[in-house]
């Protein structure tokens, strides 16, 4: 990759797929860039409704317009560069949220929603206050995120939450290696486990950027693709080590795909020693407002666990405003109302006892009474694992996950769970004789971590 001259802090994003022949240079604000000659160059002040697309070859100057006319279905590599020499001056003027305001909180809705490829200007939003739909999705990062976000700040998901509006965080990180979209970044067969876990890191940075805390759900956004046995099993193995990740970092895992493939082959999965995800979005465009899919048993993710995307992209219209948007029916985890931390300790976890391949842990939540409070138990601990499934294959050091269980406690009630080893975490007690894990325990809005030694029963 070669990277272009530019005065610092001006040129906001840039990603060259390859190296260009030549390169020219433009003057903007006082300012020399040089960028590729060959690529298209657009001032936005000209264009105020311009999608500052970044799947595209092309040179932006100026600041994205606030009601950019985006198609929905965008999406790919990102390509373009911007120059906005007042992006910084920006940047430094926002302050991130106190996690006493942060939108945190897996808050289940249920009714219509839509997504758009950029997040709409807050008057749009209020513009659109007459339309039917009470949820959005919003795409805070990844490779592959097409659009530019120019309205998507802390302030604005605060304002947007406090207004009623439930928002769907959306990430759109690397794509199956069989993708049906040829210009996005595709993950690697090899890497897999170490991709899905690092685009989950970055996928909460991304999240905790625009005030949306732990406990908040991220929806991975993977496109549909060709089921071959390779293709199935790096992408099943990148999403559970995104699931898993994700778990650990306090948020709830989403995973978006096509009804005809990731999400066939997340529910071929049900039943095995696989981290499942917490929420389900299935597309299938079959115009039913409701979350019923041919690929899914009616009793997966049945729980309010689901949300089915079911008409692709075409424009809408309400106050006035036109959007080209995707429509979906929710059932599942949104980012919903700022939650108030309760005055006792929201989580509390102790009383920990190992016996064989259990632990015993008693967990009180400190919600307010009579609230529902969701969490998850996780254990994990260190294990040497070859990198490929053949014979010699290289091995290396990675982090497991060795037990998985969710609950739904009441606000100020306690209760103690059982965690016992699963088929991974079994068998590595049993060759060991012990195992030192670490036991994670999460609600929205609070985490504790906990040293936990198993020891083979006599």
């Amino acid at each position: 990759m070669r990277l272009f001259r530019s005065a610092a802090a001006i040129v906001v994003l840039l990603a060259i797929a390859a190296t260009p022949a030549a390169a020219k240079t433009i003057h903007f604000r006082g300012q020399a860039v040089d960028v590729p000659a060959g690529w298209p160059v657009y001032k936005l002040a000209e264009h105020p409704r311009m999608c500052v697309r970044m799947d595209r070859r092309a040179v932006y100057l100026g600041r994205p317009g606030a009601s950019q006319s985006c198609p929905s279905q965008a999406i790919g590599r990102q390509r373009a560069i911007v120059v906005d020499p007042s992006a910084a001056a920006r940047a430094s003027a926002v302050a991130a949220p106190t996690p006493e305001t942060a939108a945190a909180g897996s808050d289940e809705y249920t009714g219509l929603g839509f997504d758009a490829c950029a997040a709409p200007s807050a008057r749009t939003m209020e513009a659109w206050e007459d339309s039917p739909y009470r949820a959005i999705g919003v795409y805070i990062g990844g490779l592959n995120r097409a659009c530019s976000q120019p309205n998507l700040t802390a302030s604005w998901v605060s304002e947007q939450v406090a207004g009623g509006w439930h928002l769907i965080p959306t990430y759109v990180g690397l794509q199956a290696p069989t993708s049906a979209c040829t210009s996005c970044a595709k993950l690697s067969s090899a890497l897999a486990s170490v991709q899905g876990a690092a685009e989950a890191r970055d996928a909460v940075a991304d999240a905790q950027s625009v005030g949306m805390g732990p406990g908040s759900p991220i929806y991975f956004d993977m496109e549909a693709y060709t089921r071959t046995s390779s293709a199935t099993r790096a992408t099943l193995a990148f999403l559970a080590a995104w699931t898993e990740e994700i778990h650990e970092l306090g948020y709830s895992s989403g995973v978006y795909s096509s009804s005809a493939s990731g999400i066939a082959d997340l529910a071929a999965q049900i039943g095995e020693d696989y981290p499942l995800p917490d929420d389900l979005w299935h597309a299938n465009w079959n115009g039913a407002k409701n979350t019923v899919d041919p690929y899914l048993p009616a009793s997966a993710w049945a729980a309010h666990q689901r949300i089915h995307q079911y008409r692709g992209g075409h424009d809408e219209t309400f106050g006035g405003v036109t959007i080209d948007i995707d429509n979906n029916y929710v059932e599942g985890s949104t980012v919903g109302a700022t939650l108030a931390l309760p005055a006792l300790p929201p989580l509390t976890v102790k009383n920990l006892r190992s016996e064989g391949g259990t632990v015993r842990v008693w967990v009180r939540c400190g919600w307010p009474e009579g609230e529902s409070c969701p969490g998850r138990i996780i254990l994990r601990t260190q294990a040497r694992l070859p990198l490929r499934s053949r014979p010699g294959a290289p091995t290396r050091v990675v982090r497991v996950g060795v037990s998985h269980r969710t609950f739904r406690l009441a606000g100020g009630r306690s209760h103690t769970f059982r965690v016992a080893l699963n088929a991974r975490g079994r068998p590595l007690l049993a060759r060991r004789g012990f195992l030192k894990t670490q036991m994670l325990v999460a609600i929205p809005g609070a985490r504790a971590l906990r040293a936990v030694e198993l020891r083979r029963a006599r």
